[in-house]
């Protein structure tokens, strides 16, 4: 993979940020002001100049990154969306909350900030673990929708550096990331929050405390909590002065960290903000790497646009939220999932290697990558189901990676008889070792079996002899001769007694015409 060159950090300056501050407080309208200040290049913030985009080498070769999903919403350790959900009296969040820490009038989510120390943190020995577990790049969370920047942030003072573990979280991931020679990228969710955290505005419908306004209410707040919105949904605002700050917000990140992946929690948000931004990434990114685009954008389709913002197909990186692929996708595309929730969340449910395994290499096969978060404690380290699954990993790849990393799909993605429909939250699928993915890489041809076949055979009947003659194949893994048979209606491989890895298993197939699929 190549190795990209390192950043040269852009700050926004004071001088920078006062326009926008004062229209913030003017109350400027949309069709007031001017369109957001960008860097110079030959991207525009429109949709036509952004289709312009073409995903760079270093993406489609690195299949697999590592995500860090992780900030003071795991305090509690219940799970993702605590800093909501503990403003709706009767939920499990709630519940937990008034059992451990008191009423939410009393002591809100600014009060569970200070509680997150990341005391056992250690960003280097992390990275290598993730490195040595087979990440080509490394993505960290850098706000979610609960309003705390994880980085020294410029612009909003609820940030990790003032308070919490008072350490710039994105920095120092983004140092061990460079020390690593992995892409770093950062992901943003801060787009709901203005709608999102509504909940902390409300109060108890019954109860003693029924009423009493909850302490987002509290005027002393707001920057944390927002102002009040008529609207409680968790999609986005079409509030003006929220547009603004999320753009100032975004670009702080972008100029100080300059990304090589930014990933949006849903749509392009906030139409000419949004667009500005994705065009901010791109030009600042070309000016780096002497006209080379190398940045990547995510970001997600949804059935109603108007409430999560712009999807424009050919202008960045599709991403799917816990979703699959039924088929080959043209363009380079992303899974984003986790091996527990979000945030660490006790008695979780965690997947199983057989599972992450399973799914990167159906992502792969369809033209993929897989992004993976790998559940931190709030101190910062590793739960002991975390730690077994970067292990595992670590051992499936040091057979496997030949047939993964700087691969391409096939002409067929695979067959077999799990039927997948693919979409957006839409990952669990029982695969079998009668279910078979393809890669290539040169002129290899690669064949998962997802699974160990009972009865020792390989059976492929895309490799029938129509698909070509076959002169050789081999097992990764495994350093014996095959017998394997190529019949008009299908390939068959004995398999030798034992497996050289679990989980999943890689033919090596020479001949034929095994050319890899035309792709965007």
């Amino acid at each position: 993979m190549k190795t990209l060159r390192s950043c040269i950090v852009l700050p926004l300056t004071a001088v920078a940020i006062m326009p926008l501050l004062s229209a913030w407080a003017s109350g400027a309208k949309p069709s007031d002001e001017q369109p957001p200040s960008i860097a110079a290049g030959p991207f525009k913030p429109t949709d036509q100049s952004l289709k312009n985009y073409r995903c760079p080498e270093w993406f489609r070769d690195a299949k697999f990154g590592i995500w860090a999903h992780w900030g003071p919403q795991a305090v509690p350790m219940c799970g993702d969306w605590y800093a909501r959900h503990m403003y709706e009296q009767g939920s499990e969040h709630y519940n937990y909350h008034l059992a451990h820490y008191g009423h939410p009038s009393e002591f809100g989510y600014k009060d569970i900030i200070p509680l997150w120390k990341a005391e056992k943190w250690e960003p280097e020995k992390l990275m290598a673990l993730y490195k040595k577990a087979g990440a080509k790049y490394f993505v960290s969370q850098a706000v979610h929708c609960d309003n705390f920047d994880l980085w020294n942030s410029k612009v909003n003072p609820w940030n990790a550096v003032a308070m919490g573990p008072k350490r710039d979280v994105v920095g120092e991931w983004q140092k061990a990331a460079r020390k690593f020679d992995l892409p770093f990228g950062v992901s943003e969710h801060l787009g709901y929050s203005r709608s999102w955290f509504q909940t902390s505005h409300g109060s108890d419908a019954t109860g003693l405390k029924a009423g009493v306004p909850y302490d987002g209410a509290n005027p002393k707040w707001r920057s944390l909590y927002h102002p009040a919105s008529a609207r409680n949904g968790c999609f986005y605002s079409n509030d003006a002065d929220w547009h603004r700050e999320w753009f100032a917000r975004m670009k702080d990140l972008v100029d100080q960290f300059q990304p090589d992946l930014f990933y949006t929690d849903g749509g392009v948000p906030f139409g000419q903000f949004g667009f500005s931004l994705v065009a901010h990434l791109y030009n600042s990114n070309l000016t780096r790497h002497d006209g080379c685009l190398e940045a990547v954008y995510t970001s997600k389709q949804f059935h109603k646009p108007k409430d999560n913002g712009d999807f424009v197909s050919g202008s960045c990186v599709e991403d799917l939220e816990r979703g699959m692929q039924h088929t080959i996708a043209p363009l380079p595309w992303q899974t984003d999932t986790s091996n527990g929730d979000w945030y660490f969340r006790r008695n979780d449910q965690y997947k199983t290697s057989k599972q992450v395994i399973h799914q990167l290499v159906d992502i792969v096969s369809k033209n993929g990558n897989l992004l993976l978060n790998v559940v931190l404690y709030p101190d910062g380290s590793l739960p002991p189901e975390s730690a077994r699954l970067l292990d595992d990993l670590a051992a499936w790849f040091a057979v496997n990676g030949e047939a993964i990393f700087k691969t391409r799909p096939w002409q067929t993605f695979g067959e077999g008889p799990t039927q997948m429909v693919g979409g957006q939250f839409n990952e669990t699928y029982a695969f079998t070792a009668r279910d078979i993915r393809f890669t290539t890489r040169g002129a290899d041809l690669y064949a998962f079996a997802l699974g160990w076949p009972e009865d020792g055979k390989v059976v492929v009947k895309a490799l029938a002899k129509p698909a070509g003659a076959i002169s050789g194949i081999s097992l990764l893994g495994y350093t014996g001769k095959l017998d394997w048979t190529q019949t008009d209606e299908c390939l068959v491989v004995t398999m030798p007694k034992r497996m050289p890895c679990e989980n999943a298993i890689a033919l090596k197939i020479a001949g034929g015409n095994f050319k890899p699929a035309s792709m965007q």
